[in-house]
């Protein structure tokens, strides 16, 4: 008896980069790296390409030049990433809201927001001493502050998915499902 194949639901093709953009601890490289496998293109976290290209980690960037030199060198090399042609870029959490470093975003990539809500961000990045911008602070302090300032900015990207304290399985399933209807209509 010959082998039935099972038909296969088209896979997305991406016609520029999809740079996701949201708070610290939504979810932006983990649920990166499993959008960029399930669609076969590159994965680039913009912090870990800014200390490559530094030779600093982002908190000794901080410490050394202040917020103001870190966006400034985040803003080349998110906009030379961007360059690259398709693929998944994890941005950090203050790159979106930066007026130029916006700019070259919208202009280059599908913009996603991933939004969840803050109690479940603040369990996430309590006890991580990674982050400079929560170094001695409360993290939920932060993450209010942060939603008054930064909604606003993250508003503008193309598609906005909640991914609530689901699975990141899950989360890769609405952002693709999103891009899908994004791409068909755009």
């Amino acid at each position: 008896m010959p082998e039935t194949s099972k038909p296969t639901e088209p896979r997305l093709i991406l016609p520029r980069p999809v740079a996701l953009v949201g708070l610290m601890g939504v979810g932006k490289t983990t649920v990166g790296r499993r959008l960029a496998e399930a669609l076969a293109v590159p994965f680039r976290d913009a912090d870990e390409e800014i200390e490559k290209a530094a030779g600093l980690s982002v908190s000794d960037i901080f410490a050394a030049f202040g917020e103001a030199g870190f966006r400034d060198g985040e803003q080349k090399v998110i906009s030379r990433l961007l360059d690259d042609g398709p693929q998944i870029l994890a941005t950090g959490g203050g790159a979106f809201v930066q007026p130029a470093t916006h700019d070259i975003i919208k202009q280059k990539a599908v913009t996603v927001w991933l939004k969840t809500d803050l109690r479940v961000i603040a369990r996430r990045v309590a006890n991580r001493n990674h982050r400079p911008l929560l170094r001695d602070r409360d993290p939920m302090e932060v993450l209010r502050e942060h939603e008054a300032k930064r909604y606003p900015f993250y508003a503008r990207a193309d598609i906005t998915v909640d991914t609530g304290d689901q699975s990141h399985g899950k989360s890769v399933e609405l952002v693709i499902g999103a891009l899908k209807t994004f791409l068909e209509s755009n």
